[in-house]
């Protein structure tokens, strides 16, 4: 079978002019991740995506196909530009999520962009389910909450080079995550008001509380909750979601040190590599 085949989407799925803009795009991502530090340097002229569905496609696309070298999918990751906006996702694999002080493997990302956020873990299995999971329900299911900085990468050349869908479709820009120790008394954390510190090398670079567009990140794993069960990958008992940031992106070159402190979590760091 061609290497690329697990990343075809069925015509019928999407209709064939989707589908064909979705099976390019994923084999260019895939071209790109399997050749260490690779990029899609060029996208066909008029190549783009309808919707968020699509975009959403080539994630699974590449997801699937990415199972054998990255590993499953253990995570999430989801934000939102507003507090009432719809929010937005992607799958992460084992192989980009690190734990405690981290230096990242060389090759890994191409681009280092720090953001300082916050991660839940899942402490029970949450399948598809008629109606849908409500908010105490997801409550339930919250394991522990973590500090993480999470690692903006592309496949791009250049970071929001093209389209917001497109680089959606990009697993939403993510190269690695690093999760710190974690608290299980998580309902005590307000993240809206939460003090946050992003330290580069040793210098206070952001210093604020809160900071998330999203607003309170529990809307996020409801909607994520219902969203994974829907495209069949379900959040499961372990898994991670990481909730957008909370100190915008602060891109920094190789060997630097960024440490994220937060008032109520453990700091954590990650050395660029």
């Amino acid at each position: 079978m061609d290497s690329l085949e697990c990343s075809r989407v069925p015509p019928d799925a999407t209709g064939q002019v989707d589908a064909d803009m979705i099976a390019v795009l994923s084999d260019a991502l895939l071209e790109a991740r399997r050749a260490q530090g690779g990029t899609v340097d060029t996208l066909p002229a008029g190549l783009s995506l309808p919707d968020d569905a699509a975009a959403y496609a080539v994630q699974d696309a590449v997801a699937r196909c990415l199972r054998e070298s990255a590993g499953p999918v253990v995570g999430w990751k989801v934000g939102a530009p507003s507090p009432d906006a719809t929010p937005f996702c992607a799958p992460l694999h084992r192989a980009t999520l690190f734990y405690g002080d981290t230096q990242l493997p060389p090759g890994l990302c191409r681009v280092f962009g720090a953001e300082a956020e916050i991660v839940y873990r899942i402490g029970r299995d949450l399948p598809f389910r008629e109606g849908g999971w409500d908010e105490a329900a997801v409550r339930d299911a919250i394991a522990s909450a973590h500090p993480a900085i999470e690692i903006f990468d592309t496949r791009f050349p250049r970071p929001f080079q093209y389209a917001r869908l497109i680089h959606l479709a990009d697993q939403g820009n993510h190269g690695a995550l690093v999760i710190g120790e974690g608290i299980t008394d998580w309902a005590s954390l307000h993240p809206v008001t939460e003090p946050v510190r992003l330290v580069v090398d040793g210098a206070v670079r952001m210093a604020h509380r809160g900071g998330n567009s999203a607003g309170d990140p529990i809307r996020l794993l409801v909607w994520l909750a219902n969203h994974a069960a829907a495209r069949g990958m379900p959040l499961k008992t372990g898994d991670v979601v990481t909730t957008g940031s909370m100190t915008g992106t602060e891109f920094v070159p190789a060997g630097t040190v960024v440490r994220v402190e937060f008032g109520s979590l453990a700091p954590v760091s990650v050395t660029m590599p």
